[in-house]
């Protein structure tokens, strides 16, 4: 069982920088991938950025690549999701969430933050 609180989402002008924190409550999160993504209104929830625990690799969207850097602190057990040079089109609700193994599908994950807004205004 892993629980997940987001944090950090809010207003920001286009060009500006967020950054979104992700604490999981787990005994253990080797072996997880931790995933953030998104949901505008209307859309589907979307891939954004994920990183594999235990080997620290990371995996973005084409959509973020070069303006978003995830990562994560082991010993607090945070992710984190660097956002810079937003655009309006990021504005949506930004979720964490974890899983064993890798995927960027959102429906293989099976634990969830609650989610942050993220608007970014033009």
């Amino acid at each position: 069982q892993v629980q997940l609180v987001e944090s950090g989402g809010g207003l920001v002008q286009a060009g500006g920088s967020l950054r979104l924190s992700c604490a999981a409550s787990a005994r253990t999160l080797d072996g997880y991938t931790m995933g953030w993504f998104r949901q505008a209104p209307g859309k589907e929830r979307e891939f954004v950025a994920a990183i594999r625990w235990s080997t620290d690799t990371t995996y973005y969207a084409d959509y973020v690549k070069g303006r978003f850097t995830i990562s994560r602190d082991n010993g607090k057990n945070t992710v984190y999701l660097q956002m810079n040079s937003l655009k309006s089109e990021d504005t949506a609700v930004y979720y964490c969430a974890s899983k064993l193994g890798l995927s960027r599908s959102p429906t293989a994950y099976d634990y969830w933050g609650q989610g942050t807004q993220v608007t970014v205004s033009s």
